[in-house]
């Protein structure tokens, strides 16, 4: 079972209007006379409004993970694990693990542990193309940290890439949250950070596609 997240409500009830006017105008136009055209024509904006619908789809899930377990926040494709300095929060070496999210995944994302938001904050930047190494300190972005029941803190944070223009976050500091509870939506390609204690167990390896709410990322001490 599926459905659609409330931040594209807007968007795809536009793009089925826009998608109506076009369709009555290919036909009005097209049709009888140029079949063949209309029929290519009208194709194409088929497959155009369900690449709009299938962008802002929640799949129904059910997050498992546990006390322990650092579940991932974002369907995608592991693109970055490698030991940096945190320079944000923890101000040292951390493992960072970066997930990168095309147009064409699910683009909800979920806390990866339980516990309280200790640390919020949202930074204005630029839209480099996700992948960039400076993506994760030059875009805009929205950082999270969650410290655990066990006081363990994590840092996870949402980047906007070069299509992604807007972020939207619902988590503020304060929050006691839960594992696998949605924290925030990334609009047309993006990327997200999760920076763990040196030591953690990685459950993952590069270039592995993983699923929000269902891969476990890795195995906190």
């Amino acid at each position: 079972m599926m459905t659609f997240h409330r931040e594209g409500r807007s968007i795809m009830l536009l793009s089925t209007l826009i998608f109506l006017v076009l369709s009555y105008l290919n036909y009005t136009l097209l049709s009888p006379a140029y079949w063949a055209f209309f029929l290519i024509l009208e194709f194409g904006f088929i497959v155009l409004l369900y690449l709009i619908f299938q962008f802002f789809r929640i799949p129904k899930r059910k997050c498992l993970g546990s006390a322990f377990d650092v579940m991932c926040p974002a369907d995608g494709k592991v693109v970055v694990i490698e030991e940096v300095e945190e320079t944000e929060y923890f101000k040292d070496k951390r493992i960072q693990l970066s997930i990168f999210m095309s147009p064409l995944n699910v683009h909800a994302n979920y806390f990866p542990i339980s516990g309280r938001v200790c640390y919020s904050k949202y930074h204005p930047g630029l839209f480099l193309v996700a992948w960039h190494p400076k993506s994760s300190t030059d875009n805009e972005r929205s950082t999270f940290v969650v410290e655990d029941d066990h006081g363990t803190k994590i840092l996870f944070r949402q980047i906007a890439g070069a299509l992604a223009r807007r972020i939207c976050y619902y988590a503020q500091t304060g929050d006691k949250v839960t594992q696998g509870e949605e924290f925030g939506f990334i609009k047309f390609g993006s990327r997200v950070d999760i920076f763990l204690p040196l030591g953690t167990k990685i459950d993952v390896k590069l270039e592995d596609k993983v699923k929000a709410k269902l891969t476990k990322l890795a195995t906190l001490n």
